[in-house]
């Protein structure tokens, strides 16, 4: 995988992690550095969840897709990858609860509620199925699931652009808004199936 992914997917995650980065700093007593979310009152522990794992399963995701650092680093590869599947749950977990148990976010409508499930759910699932895999040592299967649910937790990212474009093109209403979020997951699912499946693709080259 070429040297330039690691680096495009902080740039993908940067705006997402900076929005909860300064969420987290307003949480905690520090300036309004973001707009109020009457939402969340006092310190809503599972967005705080949701934040910090996020964070973490963004940038130790990203060492894993680095094949130089994986091959002359296995043990902690495999630590890191334990580390992953945590925060990958953590994330996928807390965003279920935020959906099904806080007030959905203002205009957003009942699509983006569906969408939130099955993507929570796929996201939960391709985890086990990958942690199940690996210590089945199906390398191919682990792989390929892990590459998923990590296409999955950074749907946020390719959401700023995808919101963006969609408010652009097609206005901002509550359907439009819910599609243009849906349209950020599937475009991270295509391009994860791409990489799984193209025949180019050499084993050292993907995240195991």
């Amino acid at each position: 995988m070429s040297r330039l992914v690691p680096v495009g997917l902080v740039a993908l995650s940067a705006v997402p992690l900076t929005a909860g980065t300064l969420r987290l700093v307003q949480l905690a007593g520090g300036p309004d550095l973001m707009p109020a979310d009457d939402r969340f009152s006092g310190f809503p522990v599972a967005l705080v969840a949701h934040i910090v794992g996020a964070a973490v399963y963004a940038l130790v995701g990203v060492l894993q897709f680095v094949p130089r650092f994986r091959r002359r680093h296995m043990t902690w590869h495999r630590r890191a990858g334990r580390v992953l599947a945590a925060a990958g749950l953590l994330v996928a977990g807390s965003a279920l609860w935020l959906t099904l148990f806080y007030p959905p976010q203002p205009g957003t409508g009942n699509l983006l509620f569906v969408f939130r499930l099955v993507v929570g759910t796929s996201m939960v699932a391709a985890l086990v199925l990958g942690v199940r895999a690996a210590r089945s040592r199906d390398i191919t299967s682990h792989r390929a699931w892990m590459i998923r649910a990590y296409a999955l937790g950074l749907g946020a990212g390719t959401q700023v652009f995808t919101e963006g474009l969609g408010g652009a093109a097609f206005g901002t209403g509550e359907v439009a808004g819910d599609l243009a979020k849906a349209a950020g997951w599937a475009i991270n699912l295509a391009v994860a199936e791409w990489v799984i499946r193209r025949p180019t693709l050499r084993p050292s080259g993907v995240l195991a």
